[in-house]
């Protein structure tokens, strides 16, 4: 046994040894999360121009509020069966691949949603463009967190939410400047034109290593590496880490048969748990229905639309700083910090409702100054870790399957809270709807305080060994509850 071992040692550090490092390493792997980072604002534009086209289309096609919810929830839809259809596709040809899959579907989908003749064509339309959506969320961090080193996989990771922020922004400002001049049908498809870069950006960049490593073999894995590292003694680190835990690996361990066993629960628990708060806490709402919600409590379309911004506005800056933070603040306590907030700020918004203020009363503006403390709060807490806890906490055998489920879990979740949204405004009110939220945002807290441990700075081999030896749980008074290996 111990010459085997032996031997494989020699012969990993013989490849390792033969590699040439690129000597745009890191270059390339800034590349990479940009061009990834680019599918998440696909996502955040093609779901929030409906914000501002939906005023439009209801004009045009004559919708009734329940149509209107079909059309805002259609790419949700979509985007669910998506995250679980593509987790097999990014198992099975490799990450990368799906990438470039996911992509053409949003350039095809987004035609298809410009194009529509009438409402069943655009709902059509709409769940096969959430295909995309949901597929990217499910493989895009993925990919970028098996790219990654330890130490900035939170950074880039996130860089994803930071750009689904910046699309949420241009389909704000879209929706308010161009809306008459491009029509809905306009500023829907021009989203085509930043699907068509990355389907062909795609094509040069690495695949990644740790699939490649599962699928090609480690001498395919150094070489995909050796692209994205620039040190040799960075890369013999890592590949000692996905050997020493390939040796633990058993049929049982793989798809969706591994997400079944014991030692995975407690990450099963935490990871699906953290996408089911990240949607269902009310931001996804007020990303959609601000200005709808604004307009029925009284404010114009121009101003409903102008707080619309500004909410994007606050998501933006909000994710941007939780990326360039949260390695350094970690996952847990994020969330712990900013989501007393969440629920403060809620409570704030459902008073401001009930009481129903005039325009222009400072009813009013406290009505905008909470919703604005509210998108402050909740985007930059629980929606910086949403997608990442997803990426990290599974390991390398089950981790397309499990992000898939986590995915889906995120598109499920926000499927519910989007169409059952102005219905449960007519029962409960709009402030009995806000108090509701209010109550998911505390029991967030709660579940991440004795559920969730801190991940950050942890190699994903660290976490699937903390997994293994019964360790991944909250610790009180220590930043994290990762064992780290040595070597």
């Amino acid at each position: 046994m111990h010459e085997a071992t032996t031997d494989r040692r020699t012969h990993t550090q013989k490849i390792i040894d033969s590699l040439e490092i690129s000597p745009n390493a890191q270059r390339t792997l800034r590349i990479a999360a940009i061009v990834s980072a680019i599918c998440g604002g696909l996502y955040g534009y093609d779901t929030g121009i409906i914000s501002g086209a939906l005023l439009l289309i209801t004009k045009d096609f004559s919708l009734s509020t329940t149509q209107q919810e079909w059309v805002a929830a259609a790419i949700l839809a979509g985007a669910t069966i998506g995250a679980i259809g593509f987790g097999r596709a990014s198992e099975r040809f490799g990450r990368r691949a799906t990438v470039i899959i996911v992509t053409a579907i949003f350039i095809l989908g987004a035609i298809a949603c410009a194009t529509s003749p009438n409402v069943n064509f655009l709902i059509i339309s709409r769940i096969f463009l959430g295909l995309a959506v949901g597929g990217s969320t499910q493989v895009v961090p993925t990919y970028i967190s098996e790219l990654a080193p330890p130490e900035k996989r939170g950074n880039l990771v996130t860089f994803f939410n930071v750009a689904i922020g910046i699309g949420i922004l241009l389909a704000n400002i879209v929706g308010f400047t161009m809306r008459e001049s491009w029509g809905w049908r306009g500023m829907i498809v021009v989203s085509a034109v930043p699907a068509l870069f990355v389907l062909i950006s795609m094509f040069f960049l690495p695949k990644s290593p740790r699939w490649v490593a599962e699928n090609e073999g480690i001498k395919s894995a150094a070489e995909q590496l050796s692209r994205i590292r620039s040190n040799k003694s960075v890369i013999r680190k890592e590949i000692s880490e996905i050997n020493a835990n390939a040796q633990n690996m058993d049929a049982d361990d793989r798809g969706w048969k591994g997400l079944l066993q014991p030692w995975v629960r407690p990450a099963l628990i935490a990871a699906l748990g953290i996408a089911f708060f990240t949607q269902a806490g009310g931001l996804e709402m007020m990303i959609y229905y601000t200005p709808t919600f604004l307009s029925n409590a009284g404010f114009g379309s121009s101003a409903a639309l102008l707080a619309s911004l500004g909410v994007a506005i606050v998501y933006c800056i909000m994710t941007l700083l939780g990326c360039l933070f949260v390695d350094r603040i970690g996952r847990r306590r994020l969330v712990l910090i900013m989501g007393p907030g969440s629920v403060l700020s809620l409570i704030g918004l459902g008073l401001c409702f009930a009481m129903n203020p005039d325009k222009g009363s400072a009813g009013s503006y406290a009505t905008i100054v909470f919703l604005l403390l509210f998108m402050l709060f909740n985007s930059g807490g629980i929606q910086v870790v949403g997608w990442l806890i997803g990426s990290e906490m599974f390991p390398l055998p089950m981790r397309s399957s499990a992000t898939s489920l986590h995915a889906a879990v995120l598109w499920g979740s926000n499927l519910l809270v989007t169409a059952t949204a102005l219905q449960l405004v007519e029962l409960v009110s709009l402030g009995g709807t806000m108090w509701l939220y209010a109550g998911i945002n505390l029991a967030c807290a709660l579940f991440v305080f004795f559920l969730v441990p801190e991940t950050a700075g942890a190699s994903l081999e660290d976490i699937e060994t903390a997994l293994r030896k019964g360790k991944f749980r909250p610790i009180p008074g220590k930043r994290t509850g990762i064992e780290h290996q040595t070597h």
